[in-house]
């Protein structure tokens, strides 16, 4: 078996950045596979989903021990994303064999990486939008206490659908789609 330096280089410089943001590792390493070290895009996409199968367990693990994970938001996350990742893999097989579906997972992954780049700023401005409220609660402006939080079951799992969706048949938006629609619902 080969190991390219080169690639484990580039997992390694991913790795690092999801372990600092919680996000990217779909919307980084399948694209430098694919642009970078040519990689057909479906091997990207499935070398990227499996290497995501070892790396996302380590990641929830360190948030099970700090306590932040909100259990019920699991379940029902997961309610719609697993069954919509599989549907996402049966989508692909369903497009057929050869060229014509490499060619329709890379449209389908360049969809996915301007939705996630868009997500990001989205991200950005709701956090900004949120610590001006914040602060203006905090000088006497408006009030923004934080009411109790409120499990919406319904929309949890449209969310999950959509991302499992997308990261079956590109690997991309666990934490950049997934993330930006639980913030703006809740």
């Amino acid at each position: 078996m080969h190991i390219d330096p080169y690639v484990a280089a580039a997992g390694l410089l991913v790795g690092f950045t999801v372990g600092l943001t919680g996000m990217g590792g779909g919307a980084l390493m399948t694209p430098l596979l694919v642009l970078v070290f040519k990689v057909q895009p479906l091997a990207a996409v499935s070398s990227d989903l499996v290497a995501a199968m070892v790396m996302k367990p380590v990641g929830g693990g360190v948030h099970l021990r700090r306590g932040t994970v909100n259990f019920g938001l699991v379940r029902w996350l997961m309610v719609g994303s697993v069954p919509a990742a599989f549907a996402g893999v049966l989508v692909l097989r369903l497009l057929g064999d050869g060229a014509v579906v490499q060619a329709r997972i890379g449209q389908a992954l360049g969809v996915a990486l301007l939705v996630a780049a868009s997500s990001i700023i989205a991200k950005a401005l709701l956090q900004a939008q949120r610590a001006r409220r914040v602060a203006l609660g905090r000088t006497g402006g408006a009030s923004v206490a934080a009411g109790p939080f409120r499990l919406r079951p319904l929309p949890t799992v449209g969310i999950g659908v959509v991302g499992g969706l997308v990261v079956g048949m590109t690997s991309v938006g666990s934490g950049f789609l997934m993330l930006v629609g639980l913030l703006v619902l809740y």
